[in-house]
This record gives structure tokens, C-alpha cells and sequence, in this order.
């Protein structure tokens, strides 16, 4: 690939050889017919909202409602109460948006009934992690766009079905990592991979645990909540509030803290940070070749996701990455020259974001200042540039290019955070291939590549 080049097409010419050997067929080489007419840029992509709850109505629908290309027309939640707040949240915007009285949302309490709503172009994905790659391949399978949100999938290998079912689509799938469409992070990895630091030698991510707690009290299920669904491929157990979500408001919800459900912060942070950590070492479609570390896991109450925690990494390039909640929130580079160090600042998603916590609101900082002054040339690496994550997907699904965060780049970030997990709970280093996606010579760690699916919940 050209070294000053990494434009939408030739990552896809990249990703067409790289995926051979996980026995993709490659990407499509059609434009679909409806693209000439219903998708020409004066048309707009008609949405389903898929999950309604704290980060679909903060951050997922609250991008898409400013867009003049893109119409949300359906919400779907297993919650009741949750999709009627959401036809009204989408209601009140747009007729405070166009002026007038707007009803033009259908409610939905099965995903499965919205996809076969054939006004649908496209979804947003913002469900509870473990629903996150079973829908979207059903999603592209239905003919649909997807905007996913990240992590990318509960498993390894539920990422690689998930990435393999959206190339053998030819559907636009978009990885929520917005950090991709934040200027300092695509600033940082050019300056990075444009060596003003000298050689690259090590990256620092920071990153916070959960705390444990958690009330295990069996409680009723709350009417109009399809709970059993909602439990999806994992194992069913009783219901209690602090295992979910919030019944009123829309606050942080326990699901987070529930490996059950995902990884905690470092599958839910981890993955924005590894990425963008990916993105300045050029290791974006590949991982690691070594991981170890060491965590703190509750002992008590209903959480278990892990806590304090410090893990390492080797990549082949000979690059060796550290993640803590020691370091501050962000990306530290370090070259042979110097180091540069990003992070989001004040920026914040939802109020319960850990940045919340942070003082130090540096967005980009280096050893010297006048490396983050440097400009790229011309002749330089120049990233993919995309102002907000959203809007690119939209303008992606019309004009039949790749987007930003595409499917096998989520998984790849996805995996590389999953590796991290592992490696704290098995407590010893591990030996990965990230071609063939196997761990060396280690049968109980390969047996963590995938879960069980409880019926009828299964990976198809």
C-alpha cells in the first residue's frame, strides 16, 4: 500500500488481502441499484434505533438528529417504557427541529420486527455488549446499514463472524470508536507514524476499573421488560436491578460491571484507547504477539468485572504497549525522539464517563511543544479525516465508500482488549497468532475465544 495513502479504497484493497487468510471472500465489487435513486445524496438514509437507552439517546441518536441526510423512523427496545420514551424523545426533537407537530416513529419490541421493515435503510446499534455482534450480522443479513456500537462483540470469535458477515454483505458497518473523528487522536497518530518522535518504541494507555458492589438481591421483573430476551445467548439468571439497567431515568447501567455481559473498561474503554493506540503504531489490522498482566477481581456483591489493573503487550514491529488505571486517561506515545500524549480532555460522551474525573483537561501534549506545532506535509502519511463519526457513516452509506471505523478494524481493537482480559484472569503471559486468531500451544486459553450460546440465541 502507497505509504501516503491511506484512503477509503485502498483500505479495502488492504483489508481484501489481509482477510484471505480468515477465509473472507473480499468485499463485493457491485453498487447496489437502489444507490442511483432512493440513496442519491438528496435523498436521506431512514434509521432504526436498535437499544434506547443512556447511550443511544446521549450520544447514538443525538448525532443522527442534526443531519439533514438521515431521518430516525423506528426505535426498539426490550424494555416498554423505554421505547415509549424513545418515540417521544425522536418525536419532540424533529418537531422542534422542522417546527411543526412530528408522529413519524414506529415503535418496536423485537429487533427482528424492525429489520424486516423494508422503509429501514439502516441501524444504530446501542444494545448491552453481548447483543452487539449477533445483531449486526442479522442486520447486514436483512439488508441493512449498521452504526455499531463498540466494543464490537462479547468474543473473539463472535468479532470474526461478525466481520466476516459484513464483508460477505457489502452493507456500510461503522465501529462507534468516535475518537477516530476527534482531531487531536487522528493529529497524534499522524505525527506518531510520521516519526517526530524518532522510532516508536512504547505506548501507554490509562485506564480506570470498575469498583465492586452491586445489590444481589433477587427482585421481580419489571413489567413491559422482556428480561428472558434480554439475557440473550448467556446463561439465564435471576433478575436484579443492579444486573441491568436503571428502571427510572437513564443512568449508568450495572450490565457494565458483569462479565456476564462484557469485560468492564477494558472491552468498554479499551476500546477507544487500544484503537486509537492501534492507529498511531500502524497495527490497526493485526494485535499483539505477547500479553500478560495482573488485576484485582471483586470478592464480594454482584460486580465482577475487574478492578485495579496493569497488563503488557508485545507486537511483532517490536512495540510494547502497558495498560493501567495508573497512568492518566489517554495514550502516551513513546519514540526514541520523545513521547506525545492525547486524550479527550473535558470532552465527555455521557456524565458517567471517567473522564469526568479527571484535572487535567490536556487534550494533546509532548515532550517538546514544538512536535504537536509540526505540520504534515504533503508528501507525509495523512490519515482518514472524518469530522464526526456518525455523519461519516451516513455520508459513507451514500456515496458506497468505506467509512472511518470499519468492521474488521472494531474487531481487531476488540480483540486486542479481550487478550488484556484474558490474560488478567488466566494470570500468565500468552502467545498469540493474530493471523490465524489462535493462542501457541494453549488449549484452556483458545477455549476463551468463544462462549456457549444459550437457544435460541445462537451465532449462525
Amino acid at each position: 500500500m502507497d505509504r501516503k495513502s491511506t484512503s477509503p479504497r485502498s483500505r479495502r484493497s488492504f483489508l481484501k488481502a489481509s482477510l484471505a487468510s480468515a477465509a473472507v471472500a473480499g468485499f463485493p465489487a457491485f453498487v447496489p441499484a437502489r444507490l442511483l435513486g432512493q440513496y442519491a445524496p438528496s435523498k436521506q438514509i431512514n434509521i432504526g434505533a436498535i437499544g434506547v437507552g443512556r447511550i443511544s439517546r446521549t450520544h447514538d441518536m443525538a448525532n443522527i438528529f442534526p443531519l439533514n441526510n438521515a431521518r430516525i423512523i423506528a426505535v426498539c427496545d426490550l424494555d416498554a417504557n423505554r421505547v415509549e420514551d424513545g418515540k417521544k424523545l425522536v418525536n419532540e426533537t424533529y418537531a422542534a427541529k422542522f417546527g411543526k407537530p412530528y408522529d413519524g416513529v414506529t415503535g418496536y419490541g423485537n429487533y427482528h420486527d424492525l429489520l424486516t421493515n423494508k422503509d429501514i435503510d439502516a441501524v444504530l446499534v446501542s444494545t448491552p455488549d453481548h447483543w452487539h455482534a449477533l445483531i449486526a450480522i442479522d442486520a447486514v443479513r436483512a439488508g441493512k446499514h449498521v452504526y455499531l456500537q463498540k466494543p464490537a462483540s462479547l468474543t473473539i470469535a463472535e468479532g470474526r463472524a461478525m466481520s466476516n458477515a459484513v464483508q460477505a454483505s457489502g452493507k456500510t458497518l461503522q465501529i462507534g470508536s468516535q475518537q477516530r473523528s476527534t482531531v487531536q487522536f487522528r493529529y497524534a497518530a499522524e505525527l506518531v507514524r510520521n516519526g517526530r518522535i524518532g522510532n516508536l518504541e512504547r505506548v501507554e494507555v490509562g485506564l480506570p476499573g470498575d469498583p465492586a458492589g452491586g445489590d444481589k438481591t433477587p427482585m421481580p421483573v419489571p413489567d413491559g421488560f422482556n428480561y428472558e430476551m434480554w439475557l440473550g445467548e448467556t446463561p439465564y439468571v435471576y433478575y436484579t436491578l443492579d444486573r441491568v439497567h436503571p428502571t427510572k431515568g437513564y443512568g449508568r447501567p450495572g450490565w457494565l460491571r458483569c462479565r456476564q455481559f462484557g469485560a468492564g473498561m477494558i472491552t468498554g474503554w479499551g476500546a477507544h484507547h487500544i484503537d486509537s493506540a492501534h492507529w498511531g503504531m500502524d497495527t490497526e489490522y493485526t494485535g499483539p504477539i505477547e500479553i500478560w498482566g495482573q488485576a484485582e477481581f471483586p470478592d464480594h456483591g454482584l460486580w465482577d468485572v475487574h478492578g485495579t489493573f496493569k497488563t503488557e503487550a508485545l507486537y511483532a514491529n517490536g512495540v510494547r504497549m502497558s495498560v493501567s488505571g495508573d497512568y492518566p486517561n489517554g495514550i502516551k506515545f513513546y519514540g526514541s525522539k520523545g513521547w506525545i500524549f492525547v486524550s479527550r480532555g473535558n470532552e465527555q460522551v455521557t456524565k458517567s464517563d471517567p473522564v469526568a474525573k479527571l484535572n487535567d483537561a490536556t487534550a494533546l501534549a509532548s515532550s517538546d511543544p514544538a512536535i504537536i506545532k509540526s505540520v504534515i506535509g504533503p508528501d507525509e502519511i495523512h490519515l482518514y479525516k472524518s469530522d464526526e463519526q456518525h455523519a461519516n457513516w451516513i455520508e459513507c452509506i451514500i456515496q458506497n465508500k468505506d467509512p472511518i471505523s470499519p468492521a474488521e478494524l472494531g474487531h481487531r481493537a476488540c480483540t486486542t482488549c479481550l487478550l488484556h482480559d484474558m490474560a488478567m484472569v488466566l494470570k500468565r503471559k500468552l502467545y498469540w497468532d493474530p493471523v490465524r486468531e489462535r493462542f501457541h500451544n494453549d488449549d484452556e486459553a483458545n477455549r476463551m475465544l468463544s462462549r456457549p450460546h444459550r437457544a435460541p440465541y445462537l451465532l449462525n
